[in-house]
């Protein structure tokens, strides 16, 4: 059972999402928080696994919020949910420590896949959000002049991975894919970190495209 805390300060947007999650016999909405501070004292005497947190929340915004759990709770998944879809946002809430990045125009479906993906430990981003981020690592490298920097040979199988993960295939979708087991494909994320030096899957693409290993 995953339980889920609603964190946004609109009610109407809230009782959407609870309606929609109450019919999934593996969710759980164990509770509603309309401003920051107000997550922090929920987690404090509640079990959750994960937060939908809006960006924008009164109080202490969805940013602060997302850093404060990331310190605190850390086996507490965020997966932040906006209207807004802009590189500042999204950079931002994931570099402190958001799993996904959801638009509130998400549907029902997309919603679900979002949530699981991310109560698993692994990341999850609207195409959209996807798209902005991609534009604004693009746009860094063309404003940085880049250097010959060595980079450690990649197997055919990393590059493989690597390829899958930026066009956001779940841990299963890999290994379905490749035809190898989910061992296996964690063996080459962790690979793959280690020899780019990133923090996680969102790092792994940045740097793939900064250097165009994903030709």
């Amino acid at each position: 059972m995953i339980n889920i805390l609603i964190a946004d300060d609109h009610t109407m947007f809230v009782d959407g999402m609870e309606s929609i999650l109450k019919t999934e016999v593996d969710l759980f909405v164990a509770g509603r928080s309309y401003d920051g501070p107000s997550v922090i004292d929920f987690l404090k005497e509640n079990k959750v696994n994960l937060v939908l947190l809006d960006v924008n929340l009164p109080g202490m915004n969805g940013i602060e919020v997302c850093k404060e759990i990331t310190a605190s709770y850390p086996d507490v998944k965020v997966l932040a949910i906006s209207m807004f879809n802009e590189e500042s946002f999204v950079s931002e809430i994931l570099n402190n420590g958001a799993k996904g990045y959801l638009l509130k125009n998400t549907g029902r479906e997309e919603l679900l896949k979002a949530i699981r993906t991310v109560a698993a430990g692994e990341s999850y981003f609207s195409k959209d959000v996807t798209e902005t981020i991609m534009k604004g690592l693009m746009n860094q490298r063309k404003a940085s002049a880049k250097s010959n920097a060595f980079f450690p040979k990649l197997s055919r199988r990393e590059k493989e991975v690597l390829k899958l993960i930026a066009q956001e295939f779940t841990t299963q979708e890999i290994a379905d894919s490749l035809f190898i087991s989910l061992k296996t494909v964690e063996s080459h994320r962790s690979s793959l970190l280690s020899k780019l030096n990133a923090r996680n899957s969102v790092g792994l693409v940045r740097i793939a495209i900064e250097n165009d290993l994903l030709q």
